[in-house]
């Protein structure tokens, strides 16, 4: 069955593109700022629009997700909570404790979103000064301490990075959450075929992807493991496709070069293979923005991350999910400004044109 998910704007939402994760926007404030009761408005919107999880994105300039879900769980009934957390900031020991806590208050909603890192200036703001392979090689080994801690048997583990002595939790977490994983790179995808429950892709042309996930396929398979493919995009559907795209021209229009040139410097510092994949996409030019049918690079210019979007009309859009549901996705992690409106515009104009297919 294909899945869908939605985003939650915990650094503020409006109607123009705003940094998801960085402090870089601070001096534009949210049309909306990231409260509580806004962010739980969103959550409610996306839980009855049909979506099944919200990301909540973590990063130097957002609240802890965390603490964020968990109180969010408290305000909406069947949303899953789709929890981003860095790798080497906690003990895998420890967050097993948090996930546990957080499935008895939640009901069993908690899903994991597995990052990585890919600001090497971030990352030592932080106090990790590990480069970028050392850094996917503790994440591997940090899964692999996590899962043995949600079993519920005493364990030691004596490794690079993670020393454990009668370590795990007391009881088996159940259910245990899904594990989302992002990253691009050989070392990224060498984790996520031993480790991950789903890799997380940002939207290149669907070629692109069908590539990547039979190459995390062959990964996998030798390891008896089969993979979940999912998909972060953003949308931008209208009634027709000529709304949509004026929608995209004036997003572009609110982007100030100055803020453009800003972006894509921060960007070239990143050692994240995803996050280059991206900017090749549009290179840093506002020219030649649409590289695939319905699919928009310009978000990139200022965002960083997922830095596309599908555009058109609801049936158009539809399809475009289609060819990716053909590529292999299975799941996709979807947004669009104001998150609130666009969640109930997507589920009720977009999602029911997409007949459930078997996952891959």
């Amino acid at each position: 069955m294909l899945r869908f998910h939605w985003f939650l704007p915990t650094t503020g939402d409006g109607h123009d593109v705003r940094s998801a994760i960085t402090t870089t926007d601070a001096f534009r404030p949210a049309d909306r700022p990231a409260s509580l009761a806004y962010l739980t408005q969103v959550g409610r919107a996306a839980e009855q629009a049909g979506f099944e999880a919200v990301l909540t994105p973590v990063g130097a300039g957002c609240p802890d997700p965390w603490i964020v879900c968990a109180a969010l769980a408290q305000h909406t009934e069947r949303l899953k909570l789709l929890v981003a957390f860095r790798t080497g900031y906690a003990l895998p020991t420890l967050l097993a404790q948090q996930a546990q806590s957080f499935q008895e208050i939640s009901g069993g909603r908690l899903l994991l979103n597995v990052v990585t890192g890919g600001d090497p200036v971030e990352q030592r703001a932080y106090g990790d000064f590990l480069d970028h392979d050392a850094r996917y090689a503790r994440t591997g080994e940090f899964l692999h301490v996590l899962r043995r801690s949600w079993a519920g048997t005493p364990f030691d583990h004596h490794g690079e990075h993670y020393q454990v002595e009668r370590g795990g939790l007391a009881r088996p977490l159940d259910p245990a959450p899904t594990l989302y994983f992002g990253g691009a790179s050989p070392a990224a995808e060498q984790v996520a075929a031993r480790h991950a429950d789903v890799v997380l892709m940002w939207g290149e042309p669907p070629h692109a992807v069908a590539e990547r996930v039979a190459g995390l396929r062959a990964l996998a398979g030798p390891l008896g493991r089969e993979l979940r493919y999912g998909l972060r995009v953003h949308v931008i559907a209208r009634d027709t496709a000529a709304e949509a795209w004026a929608v995209a021209d004036r997003l572009l229009a609110g982007m100030d070069p100055a803020r453009v040139e800003a972006a894509q410097r921060r960007f070239a510092r990143y050692d994240s293979v995803g996050q280059r994949r991206m900017v090749d996409l549009h290179a840093g030019s506002t020219r030649d923005l649409e590289i695939h049918p319905g699919l928009w690079a310009g978000v990139g210019l200022v965002r960083e991350g997922a830095g596309t979007a599908l555009v058109g009309s609801y049936a158009e859009v539809a399809a475009l999910l289609g060819e990716y549901a053909d590529a292999g996705v299975s799941e996709f992690v979807l947004s669009g400004w104001p998150h609130l409106e666009e969640a109930y515009r997507v589920g009720e104009y977009v999602l029911p044109r997409l007949a459930p297919v078997p996952s891959p």
